[in-house]
């Protein structure tokens, strides 16, 4: 997976936990936490957008509290 080119947001500074993404050859999106590079989740670009798009609309806002 080390071949892999794993992007984050620009907003990430350099020392920030964040998530990373790469796109793969099939279409698939794997998804990371930067502390824990090995423990990496496959998704699709259709499922990834749904849930960005609920993150932003504050769909999710109730589970942080």
């Amino acid at each position: 997976m080390s071949s892999l080119n794993w992007q984050k947001s620009t907003y990430s500074s350099q020392a920030a936990n964040c998530i990373q993404v790469a796109a793969m050859p099939d279409g698939a999106v794997k998804i990371r936490e930067s502390d824990e590079p090995d423990a990496i989740l496959a998704t699709t670009p259709g499922r990834l957008r749904a849930l960005l798009l609920g993150v932003k609309a504050g769909k999710f806002d109730h589970l942080a509290q």
